[in-house]
């Protein structure tokens, strides 16, 4: 496996001789396998674990195990613990969403630190396939379809050339000490319960199950990139740049198929949701006029275009797709005044508040802000634009971690506000729904969780 191992580190330009790489490493079979090539075929390398702390004296045992294995390699090892739980508690997420957020932002801490170049993890081709089966009932759309990629940024998987088997029996050939969790066998995680129920009874329909869609997603993988081709042509005829506007020709728009495929692919770039995507197309044969604004820009329905500018007269150019759009869009508030816009740059608001938000993919990295200045939205649940108004009497939310609706002023008198507290309380909603008690506590039905793909992240800034 170790000519395999360098061929797939070649083939997919996975690093250099020369770069230094931190391994995250685990104990199980399939990190300190990776740890071993790595060792054998004499590349520089650092080890980083993670103790989550979920399995008591076995995490314990696990991280105990790693630091030796790092002083018998001779390298250096890189160990923290995390209070997993009270965070997936604090964040309404589960344990493995709650892990991954965590174990991300630290690796690239300690690359960036040790001035490593990429970080390595240990998926392999089960990994894969039950990935796809993952984001399959997560309804992620092709870009989750394609599976774990070999290379993210400064994340790398240089064992997804091999199978679980392959890599159990290079364990044993090789006389290769690991730790084992037992929690991989319960089935109350998704991954292990398609891992144990599902892919069995599709090896036993097919036993060249694993080999076939490896295949399947290095397909879906494929027509992703002529897809991506195929969109950048029609945008290159259908849409054009004229000063500080974009502008869409909507007869082709119409023309083409499947419409809202396309319409999805042209306007997400502007910040628009699904259900925004699919009002603009239900406009396209109505009177001109009708306005549509997503957090960083306006669409405009004219006769023959829609006319997209980028709010606080900047250009019109989309916002790129980056993991953290952090350039930031601000909320003008003034007195008393109910506020419905969300401006790009900077600008004063009155004494009492001022907002910035920022659009942000889900990645490895993402993590969810504990400081109650901030709010983390599910972009797709809320609804532009966005209202900013103080409290009222009878008004009512669902407190984050609550599946219950709870009056506001019960909500003020369990926390313990003053009148003065109570009185310069300020709402951000959606529609009629209050998203955030501004400052205090968002409202559980736009909390993030493990299906949502796009965050709007509202920051209050001191004026």
């Amino acid at each position: 496996m170790d000519k395999a191992f360098q061929k797939f580190i070649h083939q997919q330009g996975l690093f250099s001789s020369d770069d230094h790489i931190l391994l995250a490493v685990s104990g199980g079979i399939d990190s300190v396998v990776m740890t071993d090539f790595f060792h054998r075929n004499g590349y520089s390398f650092a080890i980083t674990h993670c103790n989550f702390g979920l399995r008591g004296e076995e995490s314990d045992k696990d991280e105990l195990f790693v630091r030796k294995l790092g002083h018998k390699l001779k390298v250096p090892v890189f160990i923290r613990k995390f209070q997993t739980t009270r965070y997936a508690e604090m964040h309404g997420l589960s344990i493995q969403m709650a892990a991954r957020q965590l174990r991300y932002p630290w690796f690239e801490e300690i690359r960036k630190k040790e001035d490593l170049d990429y970080i390595a993890t240990a998926h392999h081709l089960d990994d894969q396939v039950e990935t796809f089966f993952i984001n399959l009932t997560r309804g992620t759309g092709i870009s989750g379809l394609h599976g774990i990629l070999p290379k993210q940024g400064k994340v790398i998987r240089p064992l997804l050339f091999a199978s679980r088997s392959e890599i159990e029996a290079y364990a044993i050939q090789n006389n290769i000490a690991y730790r084992k969790d037992l929690s991989n066998e319960s089935t109350k995680y998704i991954r292990n319960k398609i891992r144990h129920e599902l892919i069995p009874v599709l090896k036993e329909i097919n036993p060249e199950f694993l080999t076939g869609m490896t295949e399947t997603i290095q397909r879906i993988r494929e027509f992703e990139m002529i897809g991506e081709s195929e969109i950048n042509a029609r945008r290159m005829d259908i849409i054009r740049t004229e000063s500080k506007r974009i502008m869409v020709d909507i007869p082709k728009l119409k023309s083409l198929v499947p419409v809202h495929a396309y319409a999805w692919e042209f306007l997400s770039p502007f910040n628009f949701n699904q259900t925004q995507v699919n009002d603009i197309l239900a406009s396209l044969d109505k009177e001109s006029g009708k306005k549509f604004d997503s957090p960083t820009h306006r669409l405009i329905k004219d006769r023959q275009e829609l006319i997209i500018v980028q709010k606080g007269g900047q250009t019109g150019k989309p916002a790129p797709r980056r993991k953290d759009d952090s350039s930031g869009s601000y909320m003008q508030l003034q007195e008393n005044q109910e506020i419905c816009i969300i401006e790009k740059g900077i600008g004063r608001a009155n004494r009492f508040l001022h907002l910035k938000s920022s659009v942000i993919q889900i990645s490895p990295t993402f993590q969810i802000p504990v400081d109650k200045r901030f709010a983390s939205l599910d972009y797709d649940k809320v609804q532009f634009p966005l209202t900013l108004r103080k409290w009222e009497t009878g008004d009512a939310f669902y407190p984050f971690g609550m599946n219950r609706k709870k009056k506001l002023s019960d909500f003020f008198i369990d926390q313990k506000f003053s009148l003065n507290d109570k009185e310069n309380t300020w709402l951000l909603c959606s529609g009629s729904k209050i998203t955030w008690v501004i400052g205090h506590r968002i409202d559980h039905r736009f909390r993030i969780t493990n299906s949502t793909r796009k965050v709007l992240r509202i920051e209050i800034i001191d004026s």
